[in-house]
């Protein structure tokens, strides 16, 4: 058996349980549900193009490995994902699901804990991932729609969904349909920008959005590798100005990580990256504190944390150990 044989069974192995209909695996592609999904580039395609994620495709697969700890040398990842309350050592064995992977920040962290874990992203995003975590046998990838995901209910022991609600069309909905896939009393960690009415720097690209998601994401990737490493030094003079600069770094949009361990070098390019993560998504829905309070509430969820986190508002939360009432995860809104 080939290692590309090894890798597919492996990851066969891992969805047998967790698809919610019959499939073969025949000639690279997986019949399911009456369709043929492609097994391309160790990727299960349930969709094959990246709609309107399309900037996220081009972010990822240009900005690979930016974010993971181990090439930056920072831990900002581990910092992020210790929100979620959970000890990497009760991960191990453990069926996990990552919605909207990204290039695999945290694929990283959850693949080293030895979960059984799927990770998939809306767009070609995933293929970022996928080189980045491909090397470990415990993941399988997957190209889906989080309005559309294959899985049976109730088939995972842990839900991660962190920076990715606030570009869907619908948070609450997708939230909704990531918590029917949670074992009784497993555990889900989602976060979604924070909807307060204050002003902070951040918030610059509201005044700019409507003008920059009428761009082609390729050309405003490329007007901003030639602007942010100009304007990353005044920038970050205003933002170092007491209490002002909250206020004068609001109009300019530039992710400035000037605080942070991060080299020089790797400063510009994050403050390309995530600039253009700011001003280039399709979808950008910030969400109230006491809104994510609310669904977790209608769910009827224990051990419920909603706090404001590192990227906005995080939620954290276990499933009742009873069999979850369908009609409460209706997702209206």
């Amino acid at each position: 058996m080939t290692v590309m044989q090894q890798r597919t069974s492996s990851d066969i192995a891992l969805l047998a349980d967790l698809l919610q209909a019959p499939f073969e695996f025949t000639n690279d592609r997986l019949v399911f549900s009456g369709h043929a999904v492609p097994y391309r580039g160790g990727v299960f395609r349930f969709r094959e193009d990246s709609g309107y994620n399309s900037s996220f495709a081009l972010q990822w697969n240009r900005f690979k490995t930016n974010q993971i700890d181990a090439v930056n040398g920072t831990q900002l990842s581990l910092r992020r994902f210790a929100e979620t309350g959970w000890a990497p050592a009760d991960l191990s064995g453990k069926l996990v699901l990552e919605a909207g992977c990204g290039a695999g920040r945290f694929t990283r962290i959850l693949s080293e804990a030895g979960a059984r874990l799927v990770a998939f992203d809306y767009s070609a995003a995933v293929d970022a991932c996928r080189e980045n975590n491909g090397h470990f046998p415990n993941v399988a990838f997957l190209q889906c729609d989080i309005f559309d995901m294959p899985f049976r209910p109730h088939g995972f022991d842990y839900v991660f969904c962190h920076g990715v609600l606030q570009h869907t069309p619908d948070p609450k909905g997708a939230f909704m349909a990531l918590s029917r896939l949670v074992r009784p009393g497993g555990r889900i960690s989602i976060d979604v920008y924070h909807k307060d009415g204050l002003i902070r720097p951040w918030k610059s690209k509201y005044l700019w959005r409507p003008l920059t998601t009428r761009m082609r994401p390729e050309r405003l990737l490329a007007f901003l590798e030639w602007f942010i490493p100009k304007w990353l030094p005044i920038d970050t003079a205003i933002k170092r100005i007491p209490r002002l600069g909250n206020y004068l770094g609001a109009v300019v949009p530039c992710w400035n990580y000037y605080f942070t361990d991060l080299s020089p070098e790797q400063k510009r390019a994050w403050a390309i990256m995530d600039t253009f993560d700011a001003l280039a998504p399709t979808y950008d829905n910030p969400v109230r504190l006491a809104d994510v309070r609310s669904w977790f509430s209608e769910l009827g969820w224990s051990e419920v944390e909603v706090r404001p986190g590192g990227n906005g508002v995080i939620g954290n939360g276990r499933a009742p150990a009873a069999e979850i009432d369908p009609k409460a995860l209706n997702p209206t809104h």
